[in-house]
């Protein structure tokens, strides 16, 4: 006799660019209010010369790092905004990436090329880019956006009801409130 028929899976699902790049966008913007709201010096500065001499220090100096701090405080922040904030909004931006169908070192890029535009484009008329984020804020998305897409998922498995639907919220909160107003992924 034949052995059984299987069915094939189904094709994955081609990535979807459009939808991480409004998040990333839309999270950089309420991030950045949320600075200028914060810190109003400097980050609600709106003098042409201030922000002129700002962004021209970020483009003609390297990246922040004062080597006689603790490293998670070599850019003079406070740990908590390096390793709990930009920890976060690495996983955030990566969790995007990862639920929009990038591979994994896609959505590890995605979230470098996302840092860099926060340091470069959104920060950097307040204060100089910071190596430390540069660099660990992919690397932070990496570790804790990965788990987080992987409990998305088991997540998903579950029958759908109560549990199903308060896992898939604590795991990925923007993203089921974005797949609620119609976000692809």
């Amino acid at each position: 006799p034949a052995p059984p028929h299987r069915a094939e899976a189904p094709p994955p699902a081609p990535p979807q660019l459009a939808p991480p790049v409004v998040h990333a966008l839309g999270l950089m913007t309420a991030m950045r209010l949320s600075e200028a709201y914060l810190w109003p010096r400097p980050f609600a500065e709106t003098a042409p010369l201030t922000l002129g001499l700002h962004y021209h220090e970020a483009f003609s100096k390297p990246p922040r790092w004062e080597s006689s701090r603790v490293w998670y405080e070599a850019d003079g922040d406070r740990w908590q905004i390096n390793v709990i904030g930009h920890g976060l909004f690495g996983s955030e931006l990566y969790l995007r990436a990862r639920a929009c169908h990038l591979q994994v070192w896609q959505s590890l890029v995605f979230t470098g090329l996302a840092s860099a535009t926060w340091e470069y484009g959104f920060e950097a008329n307040g204060v100089r880019p910071s190596a430390l984020d540069l660099g660990f804020t992919p690397l932070a998305g990496l570790v804790l956006g990965e788990a987080r897409f992987q409990g998305y998922r088991a997540a998903r498995r579950l029958a759908p009801g109560a549990l199903q639907s308060s896992l898939t919220f604590l795991l990925d909160p923007l993203g089921e409130l974005e797949r609620g107003f119609g976000s692809p992924c």
